[in-house]
């Protein structure tokens, strides 16, 4: 079952908070397009290296204080029954983690969004993306509380535009009436298509940080993988990350923090920590 790990929460050091977005594909090294076929089997069964990749893997991440995961694999055959946002979690010193198990095939495989965080999120909820068949999902945490809460939302969007363009008008409902606002994960499209969007460019002004070409990780020509931010946020940084096995690139971002956002999370951090 998803659940957050009891720990007691670092402090925040500054202003800043070092976000990563990934979709890891459940750890299949994948760097020229016939790896698509080839490997495809990786879907389905354990590789006796996917262990150790997910150990080079969590290295990179522990370097960050929020990281969002798609496509990862919550305990099944093909990941040798080992959940792998808590795997993630544990070697990468996050006191904190979520699965979100969108697309249950049982022992086979165990589709799931993740999210690993140093900060203890004040809530989480799980939303089930509308489209025809089902699978595709967001997580929504909150850091803090009251109108100057963080809202950090991770989602996984769908590939087809129709069933995309539903998802995103989901989500418009949500954020509608936030103040402070990320959105990222692997969102299947464009910066351009984004924009064309409006009902979700409406919802709450969400301004890409500098798109960065994310897939195919071989060969980057398409930036589908985004780090959104509402108006009152800013990147103090932005950079895609090398090659980490799977067909997309993580994003990263470090996100400076206004000084009312900053203030209700500490204000949960301090009374995490007495």
């Amino acid at each position: 079952m998803s659940h957050l790990a009891e720990a007691r929460t670092p402090p925040l050091e500054g202003s800043h908070l070092k976000l990563l977005t990934f979709n890891m594909q459940v750890g299949i090294q994948t760097s020229a397009y016939h790896h698509y076929l080839t490997r495809s089997w990786q879907h389905l069964l354990p590789h006796p290296k996917r262990l150790r990749r997910l150990d080079m893997v969590s290295e990179v991440l522990g370097r960050f204080d929020i990281v969002g995961l798609q496509e990862v694999d919550g305990g099944s055959f093909r990941s040798s029954n080992v959940n792998q946002v808590e795997y993630l979690a544990g070697r990468g010193g996050f006191p904190h983690h979520f699965k979100q198990l969108n697309r249950n095939l049982g022992r086979i495989a165990q589709h799931s969004n993740g999210l690993l965080s140093r900060l203890a999120p004040s809530r989480i909820e799980e939303h089930r993306l509308p489209g025809t068949l089902p699978g595709r999902g967001a997580i929504h945490a909150r850091f803090g509380e009251g109108p100057n809460a963080l809202h950090l939302f991770v989602a996984h969007l769908a590939l087809g535009h129709r069933t995309r363009v539903r998802q995103l008008d989901y989500l418009s409902e949500i954020i509608q009436p936030l103040r402070h606002v990320v959105v990222m994960g692997d969102l299947n499209c464009t910066p351009e298509q984004l924009h064309g969007h409006q009902r979700f460019c409406a919802s709450l002004p969400l301004h890409p940080v500098r798109p960065l070409l994310s897939y195919p990780s071989w060969q980057p020509r398409r930036a589908l993988d985004h780090i959104l931010l509402s108006n009152s946020l800013e990147a103090a940084e932005v950079r895609v990350l090398d090659h980490l096995f799977s067909d997309h690139l993580p994003i990263a971002v470090e996100l400076n923090l206004p000084p009312a956002c900053l203030q209700v999370i500490t204000a949960r951090l301090r009374n995490d920590n007495t």
